[in-house]
């Protein structure tokens, strides 16, 4: 279970769009405050990337597009995850979540009718607790990107797991038309962003994003639209992260699939219940 318990923090951090995000080339680069988004700065740019020849035909500039998005005060739905990387796989995962917008995301992963751990995420640190070993972790956003060598926030994690666009899109973003896709392209310092806005419901569909010096990528995957409180909610998900490892220099291949069973967005607090009872021992 401890294994699984870390294996749950990567997975907030892959969700995160991240580990496509700038290297560390300095151990003295200064980590970006866990309560701001790492990419909202000044060289954040929405633009019309030339088209590649063969896309010509069925690409055009459509001008500005308004990106339906999802607004909420909190958060709750039940889930299954399936996750696959070179050192764990697990299918079927139950996980109950709840999120305070801007503030809170509380994570509970079941088994066979009982829960196995509990997790807390706000926007300064991730806890989890092993209840079945009777221990707990705790991360700070600083501490996994260094592992994982990727940067991680919690508000890019909340636009990524409600179907928002991850990085904001500024007032005079462009599109180009692609098939039946909008097409909005960034540059995020070293990233290059791709996201895909479907034509008959302006939602974020699909996602891309390369480094440049690595090509690492990251695609993100919504499908299964349903309406929740007036707002398109996409209710399944498949994220593939494909990272060179730095050691051996091979590519590691990292998916993640979400099935929401129920979403809902309400007005009254659900409740964030989480205490580390005394006797538990702390493992990192």
């Amino acid at each position: 279970m401890s294994n699984k318990i870390t294996v749950w923090a990567v997975t907030i951090g892959m969700i995160c769009l991240s580990a496509c995000h700038k290297q560390r080339l300095s151990k003295n680069n200064k980590p970006a405050p866990s309560d701001s988004l790492v990419i909202a700065a000044p060289n954040l740019a929405d633009s019309l990337a030339a088209v590649p020849a063969a896309d010509s035909a069925s690409a055009s500039e459509s001008g500005s597009v308004k990106v339906n998005s999802i607004s909420f005060d909190y958060l709750v739905a039940k889930s299954k995850v399936d996750f696959k990387s070179k050192s764990s796989d697990f299918n079927n995962t139950n996980i109950n979540i709840r999120m305070k917008k801007d503030s809170i995301i509380w994570l509970s992963v079941t088994g066979v009718g009982f829960e196995v751990a509990r997790g807390l995420i706000t926007r300064d640190s991730i806890v989890f607790m092993d209840k079945i070993h009777k221990d707990y972790f705790v991360f700070n956003y600083e501490q996994l990107s260094k592992q994982y060598n990727f940067d991680l926030n919690f508000a890019l994690l909340q636009s990524v797991i409600i179907g928002n666009l991850p990085f904001p899109q500024q007032p005079d973003a462009r599109f180009v038309k692609e098939n039946e896709f909008y097409v909005l392209k960034q540059i995020v310092e070293r990233l290059e962003v791709d996201n895909y806005i479907g034509e008959n419901n302006l939602k974020l569909s699909r996602l891309k994003a390369t480094e440049v010096p690595t090509q690492n990528t990251f695609t993100l995957d919504y499908s299964d639209f349903k309406e929740v409180k007036s707002f398109l909610f996409p209710f399944t998900s498949h994220i593939d992260l494909n990272v060179k490892s730095q050691k051996d220099q091979q590519v590691r291949q990292t998916t993640m699939h979400i099935k929401h069973s129920k979403v809902d967005l309400v007005t009254e607090n659900p409740g964030f219940p989480f205490s580390v009872p005394a006797s538990y021992k702390r493992k990192r």
